[in-house]
């Protein structure tokens, strides 16, 4: 048992993009990507939106810090456009460039 949870809860919170097999997009964020996108896949703690849409794959991740920056982000990237989010997934550009305010 891990007893010094506090580096995940303070600063390694990361941004990541789940693809479905309608090829939908799918923003969340976490402190574990691979535990939170096995979730997704076989628990029933996985997102409601993604019930039943799989089979998923992970397309895309990023750390970006504490849950602040984390939860900020994945409103912005929740807001653009789904062809920026393909961009994003193929790393064509930062998606820091695209959310800057």
């Amino acid at each position: 048992m891990n007893i010094d949870n506090t580096s995940k809860k303070v600063g390694n919170w990361s941004v990541y993009l789940i693809r479905t097999a309608a090829n939908q997009l799918y923003c969340g964020v976490t402190t574990d990507v691979e535990r939170r996108f096995n979730e997704h896949q076989s628990s029933k703690r996985g997102a409601k939106f993604l019930k039943g849409k799989g089979p998923l794959q992970l397309v895309w991740s990023e750390c970006v810090g504490d849950k602040r920056s984390a939860m900020q982000l994945e409103y912005r990237i929740k807001r653009l456009p789904k062809r920026t989010k393909e961009q994003i997934v193929a790393r064509s550009v930062s998606v820091f460039s695209l959310v800057k305010e």
